[in-house]
């Protein structure tokens, strides 16, 4: 009896409903993921898997500089539209914010091509970085429209389109080409498959949210958002989503420098499986994004505070005993890698218990930048890239990859406890779980 009022109260609650159905698609493709790292660290040298990583690495830190924050404010203009009844005015904004994100990918491209070559190269004492990173910079533009337009059909309401490309064909050309590689024995071109899956996926999403587009009712009313005001609104955020790959990539690029692919390759596994625990704490604030700016330019901090109390329990409720599993098994999680893989247990463990403590902030980063707190967030996240930096460059000489996980816990939770102080301060909403 009890369990079918459970699910009673699930199926009537909407909130809980899509977030658990979203939640499901995520899983599923942190599965397609663990499946497909299992088969790259089998079936690739740690050196090409490094690399891998080192150019996805790239692609996040620049891929967000061009986006200039797109795909976190598209979800802002959407929920402040909707409260001015005037959503049809989003496909405006959609067209001027592409046009914005191919003239920041091209300016990313032009300042690569002006870097000397051989200095990257010193830098990081390998011949093939710059070729890497040229590449990387061709695709930028691609690779942001694809992460944009997946963001665009969440605003369009077409939340399971959006999964479906986040976290299930954003995999698939790059499992496919993969694993041609490895049949025609090419694995050394697997950095250009995993770019090129980018502008395919680039294509098909913009067919699809055009299709969507092009089903709204067109009106005569006046523009609500010129480029600028778009720019001036989106640019906190892009900083703050910078800061956010910066905390993620800092880890990975000294490690190259100071280490070696190998390293690389061991110490990104660790941060695959995290993944597991944040795609909880993403899919939850992805899915109460949009209605936190409804209710909070409503006005409705009743319903406000309803809702961000249920995403904290929520997120805790599932992070906590998914937790606990892979901390106790951790070695047997990560030999499915490859013996070699274990060597970032400590590393692992240090991940992933932080990513734990930092699930009880619930949605403390998505408030902030929906409720036109952009800019305090972006000071927030600054400092927290500043400490982040300077922990990765001292610790990670010294005690490798256990060192780039401490770094990168520590400016997490310093932004997260810092985040939910001024929230409570500013709105007296308790953003942390109670």
């Amino acid at each position: 009896m009890k369990t079918n009022k459970i699910f009673e109260r699930i199926s009537k609650n909407p909130f809980i409903k899509q977030s658990l159905s979203t939640l499901f698609l995520r899983i599923f493709g942190v599965l397609l993921l663990f499946g497909f790292t299992i088969f790259l660290t089998k079936n690739y040298t740690p050196k090409l898997v490094g690399q891998y990583d080192f150019i996805r690495s790239f692609l996040l830190a620049a891929g967000c500089i061009c986006m200039l924050g797109f795909d976190q404010s598209i979800l802002y203009f959407k929920g402040f539209l909707v409260s001015q009844n005037a959503v049809e005015q989003l496909k405006k904004v959609y067209i001027k914010m592409i046009m914005m994100l191919f003239a920041a990918s091209l300016l990313a491209l032009i300042i690569i091509l002006c870097i000397d070559e051989k200095r990257i190269n010193n830098y990081f004492l390998d011949d093939e970085v710059y070729t890497i990173l040229l590449k990387g910079a061709g695709t930028l533009f691609f690779y942001g429209l694809s992460l944009f337009n997946t963001e665009v059909f969440r605003a369009l309401d077409k939340l399971y389109i959006a999964e479906l490309f986040r976290n299930i064909l954003k995999y698939i050309p790059l499992i496919i080409g993969s694993i041609v590689l490895f049949y025609y024995h090419k694995e050394t071109y697997l950095v250009d498959i995993f770019l090129i899956g980018f502008i395919v996926l680039a294509i098909l999403s913009s067919i699809f949210v055009f299709i969507y587009f092009n089903k709204t009712v067109e009106t005569s009313i006046p523009e609500i958002f010129s480029k600028k005001e778009i720019f001036k609104k989106s640019y906190p955020i892009a900083i703050s989503g910078m800061s956010m790959f910066l905390l993620m990539c800092f880890d990975i690029m000294f490690l190259k420098k100071y280490k070696n692919d190998e390293t690389v390759a061991f110490y990104s596994v660790g941060v695959k499986i995290m993944t597991i625990v944040s795609v909880i704490i993403l899919t939850v604030n992805i899915t109460v994004s949009a209605k936190i700016a409804e209710l909070f330019s409503s006005h409705n901090i009743t319903e406000l505070r309803k809702i961000l109390r249920n995403s904290s329990r929520l997120i805790f409720g599932i992070t906590f005993p998914v937790i606990l599993l892979i901390s106790i098994f951790s070695e047997y999680v990560l030999s499915f890698f490859g013996h070699q893989y274990i060597a970032a247990q400590e590393a692992f463990l240090i991940l992933i218990i932080g990513q734990g403590i930092c699930s009880a902030f619930g949605s403390a980063p998505v408030y902030l930048n929906m409720t036109g707190r952009q800019h305090i967030f972006q000071i927030i996240l600054i400092v927290a890239v500043v400490i982040n930096f300077i922990l990765n460059r001292f610790l990670i000489p010294e005690y490798g990859m256990a060192g780039a996980a401490i770094a990168y816990v520590s400016s997490a939770l310093f932004w997260n406890c810092i985040a939910a102080i001024i929230i409570y301060r500013k709105d007296k909403i308790l953003i942390f779980l109670h």
